[in-house]
């Protein structure tokens, strides 16, 4: 009895730790890219960057994450899930310190670093989640998206008053970072000491598994899901300010429309997860975020008052929330064991991200073109019917590979 007892501690503890780690490793998901947004202005002018060189500071971590997401799951095959997180934390915390020195080739370079190890953790989570808690992947999956998205939102608004209010300059706004992922390393060192599991992960066929994945149509299901909901999500918190300025709100209250976007959807990304794992399939919850987003656009697009342009927001920033949380829950929802959710997490997070930074681009273009953004909205709404529609079909209660 007392043996398992102390057994039964054990496994509470290990548990504890690990949870402790994924909470950490998610504080450090978000805000070293979301910090850089305000702070551009002053970076451009301090540097003598062009607006192009300035503006790919967004677009660089991007498109890192859509390279590397693809490599991810072929690290945490070669070296185990634990292991390829720790080392992602420290050359993130390596782009971080880099990007603060203020060389501007450092800043590109440490730019790049940091989203490579941000999409290496983004893409081994939630193989860890579905490996360690297959009962409780909802409820795990809503404490690290609410704990990502809250430091997002951190992230991006503390960098001026960091900057300026405490007279840091933008070089320590962006280098305090590291402390939050030398605490996340400190977490997250117990997962890497004592686990067979995480160190050396049982002999599969890779290349089977590799090649399979990417003829499934689940997973291609899934994988647009993200990637829409994706394009859609930097879109908006990209423009949305220079969106709502057109339809007369001034400068200061449209930066202020994006926090509560960015707010008000982090409830709904705690929820989101934790009903999805509860139903038999996740169509009701992709109907409601849509019904969302086609109601935020039309709001946006045809009544354009203070009042109806405060509920769109509400409204988008409540759909954006719950489907980036579902879109997170699905990877492991739809696999079988982790081995399965990391390479699907590869798969869609590698193809959403890319398409994450077209849309900015892509969007701008279309300013340039009309000199309205109104195409800006129109071509958002039907975004959503291809999130409706691939949603649908990710949703159906099956396994991308079979067991």
């Amino acid at each position: 009895m007392p043996s398992f007892i102390s057994e039964k501690k054990l496994s509470h503890s290990s548990h504890f730790f690990l949870i402790l780690g994924i909470i950490f490793v998610a504080f450090n998901l978000r805000p070293a890219i979301t910090s850089v947004g305000p702070l551009i202005p002053i970076i451009r002018e301090s540097t003598g960057m062009s607006n192009s060189m300035a503006g790919s500071l967004t677009t660089i971590p991007l498109l890192s994450f859509a390279i590397f997401s693809l490599l991810a799951p072929k690290l945490g095959l070669r070296f185990g899930n634990h292991l390829s997180i720790f080392f992602a934390l420290i050359i993130l915390g390596t782009g971080i310190l880099m990007r603060s020195t203020g060389v501007i080739a450092a800043i590109f370079i440490g730019t790049a670093l940091a989203g490579v190890g941000i999409a290496i953790c983004n893409v081994l989570l939630p193989g860890v989640v579905k490996f360690s808690f297959p009962k409780k992947v909802g409820l795990m999956t809503s404490i690290y998206t609410v704990c990502m998205g809250s430091f997002a939102s951190i992230g991006s608004g503390v960098s001026i008053p960091l900057s300026e209010t405490l007279g840091l300059g933008w070089e320590k706004a962006l280098g305090v970072w590291a402390v939050l992922t030398v605490l996340a390393l400190i977490a997250w060192t117990p997962q890497i000491r004592g686990k067979k599991e995480a160190k050396k992960p049982v002999k599969e066929n890779k290349t089977s598994f590799s090649q399979s994945i990417w003829s499934s149509t689940l997973a291609w299901n899934v994988t647009l899901f993200m990637g829409m909901q994706s394009f859609l999500f930097y879109c908006l918190i990209t423009w949305i300010p220079d969106v709502l300025q057109e339809l007369g709100m001034s400068l200061s209250a449209a930066g202020w429309m994006l926090f509560l976007l960015q707010l008000v959807g982090i409830p709904f990304s705690f929820a989101a997860p934790i009903l999805a794992d509860k139903l038999s399939n996740q169509k009701p919850i992709v109907t409601a975020i849509c019904t969302l987003y086609f109601l935020g656009f039309t709001g946006l697009l045809f009544i354009p008052n203070i009042v109806v342009i405060t509920i769109s927001v509400l409204f988008l920033g409540v759909a954006q929330g719950g489907a980036i949380s579902l879109a997170l829950t699905l990877l492991s929802l739809r696999a079988a064991n982790a081995r399965h959710a990391s390479l699907l997490s590869g798969m869609a997070q590698s193809f959403g991200y890319l398409l994450a930074a077209v849309g900015p681009v892509f969007m701008g273009f279309l300013y340039d073109t009309f000199h309205t953004w109104q195409p800006f909205l129109i071509v958002l709404s039907v975004v959503a019917v291809f999130i409706l529609w691939f949603g649908l079909k990710a949703a159906e209660d099956r396994y991308v590979l079979p067991e």
